[in-house]
């Protein structure tokens, strides 16, 4: 068993040690916005958002190496998916809902988030040869990619150093049948559909 366990840790690349690094993070993230809704310190909400820009470093950071050594693989291509879903899908949706999107209705549109994230990746994934030119690489992304979601955090970001969050949420809450909507968290809903949309066509850099 031991022995086993060593040798898929030789199995890594330099690259996916980056994307492992990128996972980190996202769990990081996660574990913040927990000890802000346990503690209340607005310290730790912000360490957590801080988390998601560093893991957007290591996950640019694990493709240009994988191309610089020229080395990939499917393994790596898998954990790359793994992580991303939990730095920009579930640690995007945990922050939201520690900044108080906690309704019912708010939930709905997190999961929401999440499931087109999880989609757009297993996606990505099944196509990628099938969109990969004549050098073997994926020329365009369709939908928007999941990394995207940086740009929610960071509103999040903003919104939690001016004190608008919680009660103080940007455009209040509505009471729709038995369960509260923040309408803040539609930015949610809008980053999910571009993700899964496949009409929009993205360059791959």
């Amino acid at each position: 068993m031991k022995q086993r366990h060593f040798s898929m840790l030789r199995d890594f690349h330099l690259a996916d040690w980056f994307t492992l690094a990128n996972a980190f993070c996202g769990t990081g993230a996660i574990f913040a916005a927990m000890r802000f809704l346990q503690d209340g310190v607005v310290r730790d909400l912000m360490i957590g958002m801080a988390l998601i820009p560093l893991a957007f470093i290591f996950d640019a950071l694990d493709g240009r190496i994988a191309r610089w050594r020229k080395v990939s693989s499917t393994l790596g291509r898998e954990l790359d998916s793994l992580a991303d879903i939990i730095s920009f899908g579930v640690a995007p949706a945990a922050l939201a809902y520690a900044c108080g999107m906690q309704g019912g209705w708010d939930w709905i549109v997190l999961s929401y988030f999440v499931g087109c994230g999880v989609s757009r990746l297993a996606r990505y994934n099944v196509t990628a040869e099938q969109l990969s030119g004549d050098e073997g690489k994926v020329k365009y992304f369709e939908g928007t990619p999941i990394p995207t979601s940086l740009a929610l955090v960071v509103v999040l970001a903003i919104a939690t150093m001016q004190g608008a969050i919680g009660d103080n949420l940007w455009f209040g809450m509505i009471k729709i049948g038995p369960w509260q909507f923040h309408p803040l968290v539609l930015m949610f809903a809008i980053s999910g559909s571009l993700m899964i949309s496949k009409t929009m066509r993205i360059p791959k850099p």
